[in-house]
């Protein structure tokens, strides 16, 4: 099956492939503090339980990806990170309309995620996507300057 969703800006969502893990990985690294490699984005990709998803264009020049991971009736939100000259441009927005779509397909029904507390524009946007905050992990998340980010966590049923 086909799987394909349209997104702002000319561009379109699908599932990731094993040759997107150095874009993916770049962006990351141009996302968080501390990026992840591209075998680590090869390793989610190949994995049916993680599936990927990357915002492009019909040449497949990358500008965000999501990955999640499944397990029984739930879902993770890994990581999503868009390329800094396209954010605030709704492809945030797409690539999780994409998620929620294709799980709809799926036994999953719940899905959480993490967030930096601090990350307003985040945590925004997944609260106008239904999540809601159900606790937080303080010093979760590494900063540069040493000290250490509390994490939202947040979750949202599917239906």
């Amino acid at each position: 099956m086909l799987k394909f969703w349209m997104a702002p800006g000319g561009l379109h969502v699908e599932p990731a492939e094993t040759g997107d893990a150095k874009e993916m990985a770049r962006i990351h690294g141009q996302s968080f503090y501390r990026g992840w490699p591209s075998s680590d984005f090869i390793s989610f990709v190949e994995d049916k339980a993680s599936p990927a998803y990357v915002a492009c264009d019909a040449r497949r020049r990358i500008a965000g990806f999501a990955l999640i991971r499944m397990v029984a009736d739930e879902a993770e939100l890994l990581t999503i990170a868009v390329d800094p000259k396209w954010r605030g441009k709704g492809v945030g927005r797409a690539l999780m309309d994409a998620v929620f779509a294709d799980l709809m397909l799926s036994p999953v029904r719940r899905m959480f995620l993490e967030v930096d507390e601090q990350n307003t524009a985040a945590v925004r946007l997944y609260e106008t996507l239904g999540f809601s905050t159900i606790s937080s992990r303080k010093g979760y998340y590494a900063r540069p300057d040493g000290s250490a980010a509390t994490a939202l966590v947040m979750a949202r049923d599917l239906g």
